[in-house]
């Protein structure tokens, strides 16, 4: 039995109030900022840690658009924006499996702060959302905690980016969660500087992987479409196999294999993706087990890559991501429920708020978009059940498992934030609410700001 005590009843200061408050601020939150804010409404953004980007920034995962190919029909908007302003920025290099940019993890805290910025929306870093401030079923502003203790925000309209449907889930909106031993693995992203670039190339290109060797020899099961099987994948198992057999590495972490993004002319080796543990990312014990664990694991990991990978035998750790790499939590339970059909059949929605290709990376399913196939974000996948005044962007929009494994990548969370933030700024400048809002209104917005939606 859990014990409690009871919190003295306390006043809350109002230190903020805004027309749209947006809690997150990683590729979904940071869009759906931009582009309320670039519709003209006033927009404030609400960030736990000290940078915004989330999963670009505090994780480390700099391969926003790997999945990209010369038949692609990607998405278009500000997720394509990331990646085009980093370019300019010196903040993006190659990527060696694509036709596109890998974000500098680092140099992109930058980027965002001057799309911020310049957008005119009001940053407020180094607060934590912690409860929703309601009206009966209508939500109104947000308690945030921090080291000026506890604050509220008031606001029109909220957007939640959380990543896990925090805010919608403490407001009573219906969600639904896998069990732990379903989820997809979260993951400790860590870069390593000191790599010799031509011995490391050299080797790769004498012995290159494709995305069917994810599914040889370990302890993964991948299936593809079959037309990934001789593509190229920076991907490495083979020096942790040899560590194994060394007595290097024990026989339980055989899971330890996965993708490099990109090697620097001075030696940095990035966004390894080589740890990948079960664990519940809305725990906080499971997190600090897994933070701690991950960390000795990615050590393991580079001790056999500097033993038996060619060009790292005196690399060393360059960093660690802020935070673990969370791919699968909560998901609302929305006015529509996305499904496997839906992204695998080229779904074609009239409240569509943007396109993302035929890309599903998860739950043991590979498929990369060489074909020109994509499929239509609905807006009603982003409006939760029961809360009045909330919609809820990036991967917790509501789906099935499959859906899941397409939505959660980066530029589709970036497609629905968009379309999350340009229907608040429309909602606003209407009197409506996300529920009643105009869509065509807000498609004509989002056409405005450079996206495609269909």
């Amino acid at each position: 039995m859990i014990r409690s005590i009871s919190e003295p009843a306390r006043e809350v200061p109002v230190v903020h109030e805004t027309e749209v408050l947006v809690i997150g601020s990683g590729p979904g939150g940071l869009a759906a900022a931009l582009a309320s804010a670039r519709a003209g409404v006033k927009t404030t953004l609400v960030e736990r840690y000290g940078c915004f980007g989330g999963n670009i920034t505090q994780v480390g995962v700099e391969g926003f658009a790997w999945y990209r190919h010369p038949a692609t029909i990607d998405s278009e908007g500000i997720g394509r924006e990331f990646e085009d302003r980093a370019r300019e920025m010196g903040a993006a290099l190659p990527e060696p499996q694509s036709i596109s940019h890998a974000l500098d993890a680092e140099a992109f805290k930058y980027v965002a702060d001057c799309l911020v910025t310049e957008a005119g929306v009001i940053p407020m870093l180094h607060r934590m959302f912690v409860a929703p401030i309601m009206e009966g079923d209508c939500i109104t502003g947000v308690i945030v905690e921090s080291k000026a203790g506890r604050e509220a925000i008031l606001a029109k309209l909220v957007i939640d980016a959380s990543g896990d449907a925090d805010l919608a889930h403490r407001a009573g909106a219906p969600t639904h969660m896998h069990p732990k031993a379903e989820m997809m693995s979260v993951s400790v992203m860590f870069s390593m500087c000191g790599v010799e670039k031509r011995r490391f190339i050299d080797a790769v290109k004498a012995d290159p992987q494709t995305y069917a060797d994810w599914a040889k020899d370990g302890e993964w099961s991948v299936t593809t479409s079959g037309k990934e099987d001789e593509m190229f994948s920076p991907f490495l198992r083979k020096p942790f196999q040899q560590a194994h057999k060394a007595g290097l590495l024990p026989d339980s972490l055989k899971t330890i294999a996965g993708t490099w993004g990109t090697v620097s002319d001075q030696g940095d080796l990035t966004y390894l993706n080589m740890v990948h543990m079960t664990l519940d990312g809305t725990d906080p014990d499971d997190l600090t087990q897994g933070e701690i664990e991950g960390r000795r694991q990615a050590m393991q990991a580079i001790e056999a890559l500097r033993r038996f990978q060619p060009g790292c035998e005196s690399a060393k750790l360059r960093n660690f991501g802020m935070t673990l790499g969370i791919r699968d939590t909560r998901k609302i339970d929305a006015a529509y429920n996305l499904t496997a059909a839906d992204v695998q059949g080229e779904a074609r929605f009239e409240d569509s708020i943007g396109i993302f290709p035929e890309f599903i990376d998860g739950y043991g399913l590979l498929i990369i978009p060489t074909t020109g196939r994509y499929f239509h974000v609905p807006y009603r996948a982003m409006l939760p059940k029961q809360v009045k005044n909330l919609i809820v962007t990036g991967r917790t929009i509501g789906g099935d498992k499959v859906s899941h494994a397409a939505v959660r990548n980066m530029m589709c969370c970036a497609v629905a934030g968009q379309g999350a933030g340009a229907a608040a700024a429309i909602a606003i400048k209407s009197g409506s609410d996300f529920k009643s809002v105009d869509i065509v209104r807000v498609q004509a917005e989002l056409r405005r700001q450079g996206a495609r939606i269909d």
